[in-house]
């Protein structure tokens, strides 16, 4: 017999019953009251806290298969004999694209000769470029490792932080003689009680002048009002796609701040985007109904 599957949304219900044979795929709406028979629970990409209350309360809840990277609202939280899985290796090239885009924008002054477009002013100057920046970045799992790969190509100079370091990844301990090192510093970790607010006033101010600061992990990863203070007294630039708080109220100081390129959370929102996290949630959800670990289990503590 295989498990009752409940997926959000017509995309988990068109896709996931061609990926994974042999088990029920009933969806659910928001709203809707949830299956007491379901065994795995996969939530939308955005749950609400409300939503993963009522599913952390299913009677026969054995597995939660996430189509996120990021497990944060999650972890610690898994009853007891309950598995929760990440869709790591989903979004990491969109996440990527999205870091090498904001380099390359930063780097070579797009924002400012955007500005100059609209004034319709034709005001020609050198640009750094991207080519030979020495980028540190800080999270060396699937998405970190993607996106070395791609600034290597691009003529980057990159160094990896990991949690414990090896396999070519320092450790975090060795972050704070790392930052001064560097043009750039990417932020692809997930958040946890050792990364909520790592990005401090200290860590900031470890990075050189004129470098630049790139969040593409959990926006409480970084100390908002810290961020603020450099960007305007210029000495820093930064680009964020997660901030603190999300979604970012209209009148938040940040959408003024200057040196700073903001998106709305969009780094792995390309087409595409749930057929390859359903290809990777479907061979979780195989693994673990044929007794095996799922490739991409977290543990409770994260």
């Amino acid at each position: 017999m295989g498990f009752t599957v409940l997926v959000p949304e017509e995309h988990g219900e068109r896709l996931l019953p061609d990926l994974l044979s042999g088990h029920r795929i009933v969806r659910y709406d928001a709203d809707d009251e949830l299956s007491p028979q379901a065994e795995v629970f996969v939530p939308p990409l955005a749950p609400s806290p409300e939503l993963i209350e009522r599913a952390l309360r299913l009677p026969r809840l054995r597995m939660v298969q996430l189509l996120t990277v990021g497990a944060d609202p999650w972890s610690g939280r898994m009853p007891a004999g309950v598995t929760l899985s990440t869709c790591r290796g989903a979004h990491s090239v969109a996440a990527a694209e999205w870091v090498q885009m904001v380099l390359l924008a930063t780097f070579r002054g797009l924002p400012a000769f955007l500005a100059q477009a609209r004034e319709r002013a034709w005001r020609p100057r050198a640009t750094v470029g991207l080519s030979g920046r020495r980028v540190l970045v800080v999270g060396a799992g699937d998405v970190g490792r993607t996106l070395a790969t791609r600034l290597v190509a691009s003529g980057c100079t990159v160094t990896l932080v990991g949690r414990r370091g090896g396999n070519g990844a320092h450790p975090v301990s060795e972050l704070p003689d790392l930052l001064g090192e560097h043009d750039a510093v990417v932020l692809v970790v997930p958040l946890t009680g050792q990364t909520r607010g790592m990005v401090d006033a200290r860590f900031l101010a470890a990075m050189p002048d004129g470098a630049v600061l790139v969040n593409a992990a959990r926006g409480a990863v970084v100390d908002t009002a810290a961020l603020l203070a450099e960007l305007r007294s210029g000495r820093l630039s930064a680009a964020l796609d997660v901030t603190d708080p999300e979604p970012l109220p209209p009148e938040h100081p940040l959408w003024s701040a200057p040196n700073l390129i903001v998106t709305p959370h969009v780094g792995g929102a390309v087409h595409g985007l749930y057929e390859r996290a359903y290809r990777v949630a479907a061979r979780q959800i195989a693994a673990f109904a044929a007794g095996e670990q799922p490739p991409n289990a977290v543990s409770n503590g994260y």
